[in-house]
């Protein structure tokens, strides 16, 4: 890592690039951002629960990976919530099961040597529930872990998530051939008549979907619930995004290892949360690894509730299209994201920090802050800001990103350091890179449309 100087220092300090001299903006007496993060974390409270297991066993479930548990843990949960709380246990073995609806006062704990292993069959993820499909609301199938308006829930242990989808259940319906999609197969042609319905303002109540429209439904969401934890679990073959909180507020995700390569295997996509605490996880994805959301296009604005108040903390990722991403569902906006301590490093990880939309989106991504990244190895950018994502100039929205902050980063390979593309009607504002040491770089920056672009203390070296 670079030196640790202040950031204060380095905001009075002379600009370096390479050899070229770039003035620095003073910011005399201006409070340091991350001052706020104690006050955050003063309101991340994970959820305590009374001293009472209830053991999924006990209520008909077998652990023998093959008789059907789903009517044994929903008991033991709903037993458990109406008790005042405690924990429902998943003891050793691999349980098979349909969609799981947890209840206020309840941790499902998933020890080490435990797996729940989720059936196949879509059919057994009915009735439809109100969730999002890539931020846009509807009645869909169930996440295979689900809550709605509940208060204290939590999942833990060091066990594992089976998600079981593959080649030839759930992934196909992304139609593509990469996921085993083959012509003449159901894919999720769905999924364009939903965005239409968000963007003319159907009602919820008329968005229904589910059987015969293919559209996955995501692993993990708690939805409009407060004081949530998940921590431990391992999560694997995901049929969509993998734990995705909507509309929660203080949620704490702690020591996940998400291991899953499947189409918009997105790792932790918090959407229109507050208080959300992020730390020592893993992630090895199909596509980002964190994703920062807040609802997509007008369906997105007109629910009108931001991400915010975010802090992402000593998490490593590998694999994944952007390491830590905001966007490109990022509507509702998003502000008051702090990352530090993390490590990001693989051939098959595109951008390290990643941030995405475009002028069909809209919405304001401000105040993010970053210190303390190690990037080893990314196919694309170390950072990059892109409003051309997706559909690009094509709509009448003006997005928003500004004031980002970049401290203390290294990197050793990447095809870019900086890749930032603005509208000509909508700059990028206010970006500052403190103390960075960027190597291995293959072509030069790419900077458009940007106003406020400060370096300190930063060296961007070429590959030799």
């Amino acid at each position: 890592m670079p030196d640790t100087r202040t950031r204060r220092d380095f905001l009075r300090a002379a600009a370096t690039v390479g050899a070229l001299a770039v003035p620095c903006i003073s910011y005399g007496a201006t409070p340091d951002p991350w001052d706020a993060v104690p006050q955050i974390l003063a309101r991340i409270k994970a959820p305590q629960f009374p001293a009472r297991d209830f053991d999924i066993t006990k209520y008909g479930a077998k652990g023998d990976g093959k008789t059907d548990c789903t009517a044994a843990i929903a008991k033991a949960i709903a037993e458990c919530s109406a008790a005042g709380g405690g924990r429902v246990v998943v003891p050793g073995g691999i349980f098979l099961t349909a969609a799981i609806r947890l209840l206020s006062n309840v941790n499902l704990h998933v020890p080490a040597g435990s797996t729940l292993l989720f059936i196949q069959d879509p059919a057994r993820y009915l009735p439809l529930v109100t969730t999002r499909f890539e931020g846009v609301e509807l009645m869909n199938y169930s996440p295979f872990l689900y809550a709605d308006g509940q208060e204290n829930i939590a999942i833990t242990g060091e066990g594992t998530l089976d998600g079981n989808s593959d080649y030839t259940h759930w992934w196909p319906w992304k139609g593509s051939a990469n996921f085993g999609w083959k012509p003449g197969q159901p894919k999720d042609d769905a999924r364009k008549t939903l965005f239409d319905m968000g963007e003319h303002g159907v009602p919820l109540a008329q968005r229904v979907f589910g059987e015969g429209h293919y559209l996955r439904p995501s692993f993990i969401q708690p939805c409009r619930s407060r004081n949530v934890l998940i921590e431990g679990v391992t999560v694997v073959r995901s049929p969509m995004w993998e734990v995705t909180p909507y509309d929660c507020t203080n949620v704490t995700i702690r020591g996940v290892n998400i291991v899953s390569h499947g189409p918009n295997n997105d790792g932790c996509d918090p959407d229109s949360c507050r208080d959300v605490l992020i730390e020592n996880c893993k992630f090895d994805t199909g596509d980002d690894c964190i994703a920062i959301k807040s609802g997509r296009d007008r369906d997105g604005r007109t629910v009108a509730k931001p991400t915010e108040n975010v802090i992402i903390r000593n998490c490593e990722m590998k694999d994944g299209h952007g390491g830590v991403t905001i966007g490109s569902e990022m509507s509702g906006s998003v502000r008051n994201v702090y990352v530090e301590n993390c490590r990001l490093s693989s051939p098959n990880l595109n951008q390290a920090l990643r941030f995405k939309t475009n002028a069909v989106r809209g919405g304001t991504i401000e105040n993010v802050y970053f210190r303390n990244i190690e990037v080893g190895e990314v196919s694309d950018s170390v950072l990059q800001v892109d409003f051309y994502y997706d559909t690009g100039d094509k709509g009448p929205e003006r997005p928003v990103v500004r004031n980002i902050e970049v401290s203390n980063l290294t990197a050793k390979k990447a095809k870019y350091a900086l890749f930032m593309k603005g509208f000509p009607n909508a700059h990028i504002r206010d970006i500052r890179l403190i103390n960075c040491n960027i190597a291995g770089v293959a072509e030069e920056n790419v900077v458009e449309n940007v106003d406020g672009l400060t370096m300190t203390n930063v060296k961007i070296s070429r590959r030799s």
